[in-house]
């Protein structure tokens, strides 16, 4: 695929221009540009009134249903980059594999990954396996005009956790078992499921998403000569193939204080800061790179005042990266106010930035 062919963020884009882009790219912007990991669904009465009685990965895999739950944050808020509205295992569940998201849970796999026979089975991700994800993307870019599409996939160390574990887990102990004790079966697997991040980045890119983010959520479980040696080089190469599309890459994980200077280094010209780490702490770290975060998602259940003050602290920090842009430092919490959000929204955008 060139770059040519691919490129939704370039100058003849409608969002080329966007403060989002801009700051991704690290350029001037007329304001902040916020969004929100988890945005699209999550706290939204009018998400849960479109998913009651729709599994979620049907829901995942159905166009009209992710063109509506992907635009309806950017209608209510206005916030300045939608998020396609998916999960980090659907590759998976296109491929083949036996899973499924349980409510309450996340993804259970029914027969999780042992040997190297079992990442045999896997079969590689083409853009025929998710046609779908096409024709959602080609809808949205049409009803979002200016407004840029972030397009995701989950980094290869959380999606091989998923299926070696067969489902969530806090101290990701077969994860690592493998990793340590099998570690021809922990890199077949790893650069496996990087091959299909990396293609199902190209396939949202190729539709029209105007930038990517890596979600890496359980890297933090790492240590940093860990990271480095079995997760960093699978995660550079996703981002190396989605460096080709000629679009902003972001990469964010959990947890990740310790990790924040390698998983810069892993490529990515934004990088992800969850609210644990102050973005004045973070910033050194990442190197000439943009910054995305990072107010705790609880303080929406603070007073306004105090969520408010917060949320300029956050962008008077961002000032000193070379581009930010504001979020929440995890996902929006199911309980939230939507209200809320788009106070939060409104503050962020109209807070007045001097030049820099």
């Amino acid at each position: 695929m060139s770059t040519a062919a691919a490129d939704p963020s370039g100058p003849t884009s409608p969002a080329h221009d966007s403060a989002f882009l801009r700051a991704a790219r690290g350029q001037d912007v007329p304001h902040t540009p916020v969004w929100f990991m988890r945005q699209a669904g999550r706290s939204l009465p009018e998400y849960l009134r479109v998913r009651e009685g729709v599994a979620m990965l049907d829901a995942c895999m159905d166009p009209e249903m992710v063109v509506e739950i992907t635009m309806q944050p950017v209608r209510r808020y206005g916030v300045d980059a939608a998020i396609f509205f998916s999960d980090i295992v659907l590759p998976l569940k296109a491929v083949g594999v036996d899973l499924d998201i349980v409510p309450g849970v996340g993804p259970v796999v029914a027969e999780p990954v042992r040997t190297l026979a079992d990442v045999e089975r896997i079969p590689e991700l083409t853009p025929e396996h998710v046609g779908f994800i096409t024709e959602a993307v080609r809808g949205l870019v049409g009803e979002l005009g200016s407004t840029p599409l972030i397009g995701f996939a989950g980094a290869p160390f959380t999606v091989a956790s998923y299926l070696v574990e067969g489902g969530p887990s806090k101290e990701h102990a077969k994860t690592k078992a493998m990793m340590f004790g099998a570690p021809e079966v922990w890199d077949a697997l790893m650069r496996k499921i990087g091959r299909m991040a990396a293609s199902y980045l190209e396939v949202q890119v190729a539709a029209g998403a105007s930038a990517v983010q890596l979600f890496d959520s359980w890297a933090g479980a790492l240590t940093p000569a860990d990271y480095a040696e079995h997760v960093a080089p699978h995660s550079t190469a996703v981002l190396e193939r989605a460096g080709a599309l000629g679009v902003p890459r972001i990469h964010f994980g959990v947890g990740t204080a310790n990790l924040l200077d390698l998983m810069g280094e892993a490529g990515a010209d934004v990088v992800g800061v969850d609210w644990r780490t102050p973005l004045e702490r973070a910033i050194p770290l990442v190197g000439d790179r943009a910054v995305q975060g990072n107010l705790d998602p609880t303080l929406v259940f603070a007073p306004t005042d105090v969520m408010t003050a917060r949320a300029a602290q956050v962008i008077e920090a961002g000032r000193a990266a070379r581009g930010h842009i504001f979020n929440l430092g995890h996902g929006v919490i199911p309980a939230t106010d939507p209200d809320q959000l788009a106070r939060l929204t409104e503050f962020v955008q109209g807070y007045p930035l001097e030049p820099r």
